[in-house]
């Protein structure tokens, strides 16, 4: 991967991006910043690419907890990152594989295997690792695994599915 001054600035740009929007609708619940969070990190994938995406889905859990905006334990943050990473790269990796094969292809089917993926992750990982590992009380434990079930597949799916729209139309103006 070639690190110049432009991708350096469209990655960090993409990054304080990611972290204002998680800022700014954390009052709005799971469903809306996790939608908001992925279809950002889908856009990153889709217009930026695999580099880019991927220090954006690593770095940004770390940064929102750091800035107090992610509400889960330490712990809990690696895995977030690694499911954050695993849906970047696959929406990136399969998108640029289906458009070279079949350049009319659009994003929606690398969206949902990374959404398929993503959930599955998190799920193993925060849920089936992590969470028994941590030693918290069971009512804090049963909430920790609601978060990081179901409600990822579907915000994954929603942003990702939103940003399987929005790519094309960015990509058109960037090419003007």
């Amino acid at each position: 991967m070639h690190i110049s001054v432009q991708w350096l600035a469209r990655t960090a740009v993409a990054l304080a991006l990611l972290v204002a929007v998680q800022a700014v609708t954390k009052a709005g619940g799971q469903l809306v910043t996790g939608s908001c969070v992925n279809l950002l990190l889908a856009v990153c994938a889709g217009v930026l690419g695999f580099g880019s995406g991927t220090v954006v889905a690593i770095v940004s859990p770390f940064l929102a907890y750091l800035l107090g905006i992610a509400q889960s334990p330490i712990l809990v943050v690696p895995g977030i990152a690694l499911g954050n990473l695993v849906y970047v790269a696959l929406i990136a990796v399969l998108a640029k594989v289906l458009r070279a094969k079949l350049p009319k292809a659009d994003m929606f089917p690398a969206v949902i295997v990374a959404a398929l993926a993503k959930f599955a992750a998190l799920y193993l990982v925060v849920v089936k690792l992590i969470v028994p590992t941590l030693g918290v009380p069971a009512e804090k434990a049963a909430a920790l695994s609601a978060t990081f079930s179901t409600p990822q597949l579907i915000t994954a799916l929603i942003g990702g599915i939103l940003a399987a729209i929005i790519v094309p139309l960015i990509r058109k103006a960037v090419r003007k």
